[in-house]
């Protein structure tokens, strides 16, 4: 399924090695290690990948 998706990493990571990238796919949001990109993936849907990433902006988490 993430076979062929574009990864990207937060414009907020700083090169450390704490990171996370996002592929953001038509019918799932995958996110990985940036550290192990051949490792496992969290899916969620888009929806609820939009939701968490609001919540995050808006200080709730």
């Amino acid at each position: 399924m993430f076979s062929d998706a574009h990864w990207r990493t937060s414009s907020r990571s700083n090169g450390e090695a704490q990171c996370v990238e996002v592929a953001l796919l038509p019918q799932v949001t995958g996110v990985r290690d940036s550290k192990d990109q051949s490792g496992p993936v969290l899916a969620f849907p888009p929806t609820d990948w939009v939701s968490f990433t609001a919540a995050l902006k808006a200080g709730a988490l």
